[in-house]
C-alpha cells in the first residue's frame, strides 16, 4: 500500500489574503507542509442569484492574486467545486492529514458547516483549528459583569475600548509565508463560466490601508456626495484586509471611523449570541407589527420609484453599483419599513441581494435598527422624514441629479405616501403591536 504524505490543511474562506492572516500564520508554524484549498461551495454559490454578481468576480480575482503570489514559491491553492464534506473526504483519501487549519466563522449557517466538518474530521483523529481573524473580540470575550453578552452599543464600545490592548491589533508576520508551503503543480482555477458567473466590471486591487482617507471621516461621512469613506466594507467582508491592520489604522486616525468597525463588531456577537436575529426580530414583541408588505409599493422601493428623491437615489446608486452611502442607507430603510410599512425582513434580503459588502451580521442588525425590532435600535417612534434628510445632507441636490437623470422633470414620479400620513400610521401599527403584547 503507497504511504500517503503526511500534511496540514489551511482552508481559505473570509480571510482572502496571504499577509496577516491568523489562523495560515499558526498553520505555517505546523512542522508539516501545508496545502492551502479553497472550495467553490455550491451551496453557497447557488444564493447569488445574478450571473454578474460583482461580489463573486471580486473573490475569484482576489484567489487569482493569491495564486500568483504562491505560484512564486512553486505552490498554490488547491481549488474545488464541490460541497465541503465531500472535498474533505476527498483530501482524507489522498493525503495523510495531520491538522486542518481555517478562521473562524460566526454565521449559524457557517458554524453548523464547520460542525459538521469537524464531526467527519474528528472520525479520523484530525483536529480542527479554528483561529480568531475577522473581529478583535469574538464571542465570550467581551461581557457584562454578569458574563451575559452586551446588547446595547454605548456600554460594549467602552468595554472594547478599555480591553483592548497592542497585542490584540498586532499584525500576524509575515515572515513563514516563504517557508513550508505544500511544493505542487497547482491547478489553475476555475474559470468563472464554470462556475456559472461572468465577468463583471468590478477591478480587485489588494487593499492599500496608507492610501486610505480618513482623516475627515467624522465631519464629512453623512454627505453622500462627497463619499468620504474608506470603501473597505467588501475588503472586510472577504478578507481581502486585516481587521487589525483598519484597528490600528483607526486608532491613529480617526475615533469614529474606529467606532464604526466597533459596531461591527458589536453586531457579530449579537449574531452569535441570538442567532434568532437571522430571520426574527430581536425583540420579540416587533414580530407582531401588521406589516402591510404592499409588493407593488417595494417594487417602487426597489427601483427608486418612490417619488421621494433621497431615497430613490440611494436605491438608484445601489441597483447601479452595489453600494450605497450609509447615511442614505438608513433614510431607505426607514423609510421602507416606517413610511411603507414593509417588513424589515424584506428591504434586508433585497440589500443582501445587491450589496457589495453584504454582511449577514451588519445587514441584520442595521436594518433592525433602523426598523426598531433590534436590540439598540433607534426608538420606533423616530421616523426620518426625507425630505428634511435632503435639505441637511444634499443641499445643493448634487447627490440626487447625480442619481436621478429624470429629478424635477415631468417623468419623475410623485411621493408614493405623504410623509405627515405615513409617520403617524406608523406608529399606531407599531403602537398597537406593543399594546397588544402585554
Amino acid at each position: 500500500m503507497e504511504q500517503r504524505q503526511k500534511i496540514s490543511v489551511f482552508w481559505f474562506r473570509r480571510d482572502l489574503r496571504l499577509e496577516d492572516n491568523h489562523g495560515l500564520y499558526r498553520a505555517l508554524k505546523s512542522e508539516f507542509p501545508i496545502l492551502p484549498i479553497f472550495i467553490f461551495d455550491p451551496d453557497i454559490l447557488q444564493q447569488f442569484d445574478d450571473p454578474k454578481d460583482r461580489r463573486i468576480d471580486y473573490f475569484h480575482q482576489a484567489l487569482q492574486t493569491i495564486q500568483q503570489d504562491l505560484l512564486l514559491q512553486q505552490s498554490g491553492i488547491r481549488f474545488f467545486h464541490q460541497t465541503v464534506l465531500s472535498c474533505f473526504s476527498e483530501l482524507i483519501d489522498q493525503y495523510d492529514i495531520q491538522e486542518v487549519y481555517c478562521n473562524t466563522d460566526y454565521e449559524p449557517a457557517a458554524l453548523k458547516r464547520d460542525g459538521a466538518v469537524r464531526l467527519l474530521l474528528n472520525s479520523k483523529q484530525i483536529p480542527l483549528k479554528s483561529y480568531k481573524d475577522q473581529v478583535i473580540f469574538e464571542a465570550n470575550e467581551i461581557l457584562k459583569s454578569d458574563q451575559t453578552p452586551y446588547t446595547v452599543f454605548t456600554p460594549y464600545s467602552k468595554k472594547w475600548i478599555e480591553k483592548l490592548q497592542v497585542n490584540d491589533y498586532q499584525s500576524f508576520s509575515s515572515e513563514l509565508l516563504k517557508t513550508n508551503f505544500l511544493p505542487w503543480d497547482a491547478t489553475p482555477i476555475f474559470p468563472l463560466t464554470e462556475l456559472g458567473f461572468a465577468a463583471t466590471d468590478i477591478q480587485y486591487k489588494k487593499p492599500d490601508l496608507t492610501q486610505i482617507e480618513i482623516e475627515h471621516f467624522d465631519r464629512l461621512r453623512d454627505y453622500p456626495i462627497l463619499d468620504a469613506t474608506s470603501h473597505l466594507g467588501i475588503a472586510l467582508r472577504f478578507g481581502t484586509v486585516s481587521v487589525r491592520s483598519c484597528v490600528k489604522l483607526g486608532l491613529s486616525t480617526n475615533a469614529t471611523w474606529l467606532k464604526a468597525l466597533i459596531w461591527r463588531g458589536f453586531f457579530m456577537q449579537i449574531l452569535y449570541h441570538f442567532p434568532k436575529v437571522e430571520n426574527s426580530s430581536f425583540k420579540s414583541k416587533y414580530d407582531q407589527i401588521e406589516w402591510r408588505n404592499d409588493e407593488e409599493e417595494f417594487a417602487k422601493w426597489c427601483s427608486g420609484q418612490t417619488g421621494y428623491p433621497l431615497v430613490d437615489a440611494g436605491m438608484r446608486q445601489l441597483n447601479s453599483t452595489g453600494q450605497m452611502h450609509n447615511r442614505v442607507r438608513m433614510v431607505v430603510a426607514s423609510f421602507l419599513t416606517k413610511h411603507l410599512l414593509i417588513d424589515w425582513r424584506w428591504g434586508e434580503a433585497y440589500f443582501a441581494q445587491k450589496l457589495l459588502d453584504y454582511d449577514l451580521a451588519a445587514n441584520n442588525g442595521n436594518w433592525q435598527w433602523a426598523a426598531g425590532t433590534g436590540c439598540d435600535a433607534a426608538p420606533y417612534f423616530r421616523v426620518f422624514n426625507p425630505q428634511a434628510q435632503l435639505e441637511k445632507f444634499d443641499a445643493e441636490h448634487l447627490y440626487i441629479k447625480k442619481w436621478i437623470s429624470d429629478w424635477n422633470s415631468s417623468t419623475y414620479p410623485l411621493p408614493i405616501v405623504e410623509h405627515r400620513f405615513a409617520r403617524e400610521r406608523a406608529l399606531d401599527a407599531y403602537k398597537k403591536a406593543l399594546k397588544d403584547n402585554f
